[in-house]
């Protein structure tokens, strides 16, 4: 007599796990989401690292659609999201005894100062939302805001939130940001890209039309 397959318990039925990946990841986004916006760089300097957006309202004709999305929306679209660790943890290091520290804050404070050096970029037209994560889950909080938002300057032009290199090493070249929003002084030794400003802003244009008919 041949084996009947086992229907899949209704989730009602199912252990709850409080502490698997979805239920983490859906409690991660709600605080996110919870937390306000606040302007770029936020004023008060505060402890800790976490994950971080962007967020863009400004009139530069490439990035209308988004402008226009956020200001129509309940649920604004950052244009970048990000981590900051706290220091030793990119080398593995994790030190429970260690201070806190501001790697958050000073993150925001380094992005504003790349935004302010950009030609065509109003840090006015900024804001930024952050929290403050236990060290072990901001990849995972990060990987989430990616994967959900597909921010541009994540998926397409990538970049901004390169360290700055010294005396253009090498081969290395110019990041598709920086032919976009040129002005970041560490990027004037480095090598062209291989697609112009006008093939990235074509980029732009048509990843948020695809966005808006999904």
């Amino acid at each position: 007599m041949p084996k009947q397959e086992e229907k899949p318990q209704p989730d009602s039925l199912r252990p709850f796990n409080p502490l698997s990946k979805e239920h983490l990841a859906r409690s991660l986004m709600t605080a996110f989401l919870e937390s306000p916006l606040d302007a770029l760089p936020p004023i008060e300097r505060f402890p800790g690292a976490g994950v971080y957006a962007l967020y863009y309202s400004g009139d530069l004709p490439i990035y209308r659609e988004l402008t226009k999305h956020n200001q129509d929306s309940d649920q604004a679209t950052p244009i970048y999201v990000g981590k900051a660790v706290p220091s030793g943890s990119r080398k593995g290091g994790m030190d429970f005894d260690s201070a806190i520290g501001s790697a958050l804050h000073r993150r925001l404070v380094k992005h504003a100062d790349s935004i302010k050096q950009a030609e065509n970029l109003d840090i006015s037209h900024f804001q930024c939302r952050f929290l403050v994560v236990d060290d072990v889950w901001i990849p995972l909080a990060e990987s989430l805001l990616i994967q959900r938002f597909r921010p541009l300057w994540n998926v397409v032009l990538d970049g901004f939130g390169n360290n700055a290199q010294g005396g253009g090493r090498g081969n290395q070249r110019i990041s598709r940001w920086d032919v976009v929003h040129s002005g970041r002084k560490e990027t004037r030794a480095l090598q062209p890209s291989s697609k112009s400003k006008e093939e990235l802003e074509s980029l732009i244009r048509k990843s948020l039309h695809d966005g808006e008919k999904e």
